[in-house]
């Protein structure tokens, strides 16, 4: 009985920060061995501070998450969870704040005209692999941003007339207009994120875009 009471705080937790990935792994496997000199900090950063604030003045619905600590490098420091973009996005869990702001900004000022204008029809809907995964990049030993709550991987763009315009159907074997639509947008996430990474980048990026606020600046 005593265990059942001391897991449910992780059971819980697991509910707020669990996610999708790049390559749609389990997010319940260990953490990579990859340790971090981060420690969690006893209040919000002055960044954070003012991205609560970046966000209240753009009217985004979100609510702030606690600060937590995996393990093996994995953490999320400063994290929300947004509620109401004006677009109804799915799968979305803690995403650093900041990683947060920018993509609400990307969505409104750069998916959505993007849609009326190339497409003819409004976007309603915006499908993701998730946030938060804590496990490696992809056949390295370093830790993926989605450990840090620092990325989010898009998939699929719907629209009010029934047209689901996917990143993997789209990129290359859409019509014209679809595939101007997905390089538009994503050179406008090139401009809002420190990396974005499609499908010229490699085979896993084929189906999504990832995009985070991590590292050095990478547009591919």
């Amino acid at each position: 009985m005593r265990i059942g009471i001391l897991l449910l705080p992780l059971l819980l937790a697991g509910c707020i920060f669990g996610g999708g990935d790049d390559d749609r792994r389990d997010s319940r496997r260990a953490p990579p061995k990859a340790r971090s000199a981060e420690r969690l900090p006893d209040r919000p950063t002055a960044e954070t501070r003012q991205c609560w604030a970046d966000l209240d003045q753009d009217r985004v619905d979100y609510r702030q998450l606690p600060n937590q600590d995996f393990g093996g490098g994995c953490m999320v420091v400063g994290a929300v969870q947004l509620l109401d973009i004006g677009v109804p996005v799915s799968g979305l869990k803690s995403m650093r704040c900041p990683l947060a702001r920018n993509f609400s900004n990307w969505v409104r000022h750069g998916v959505a005209p993007a849609a009326r204008q190339v497409l003819g029809s409004d976007l309603v809907r915006i499908e993701s692999y998730g946030t938060y995964n804590c496990r490696p990049i992809a056949g390295s030993g370093r830790l993926s941003e989605h450990g840090r709550a620092n990325a989010v991987d898009v998939a699929v763009f719907v629209l009010r007339d029934g047209r689901r315009v996917s990143v993997l159907d789209g990129w290359n074997k859409g019509d014209d207009r679809e595939r101007r639509f997905l390089r538009i947008v994503f050179e406008s996430a090139c401009k809002r994120f420190t990396t974005a990474l499609g499908p010229e980048y490699n085979a896993a990026h084929a189906n999504h875009f990832h995009l985070d606020m991590g590292g050095r600046p990478f547009c591919r």
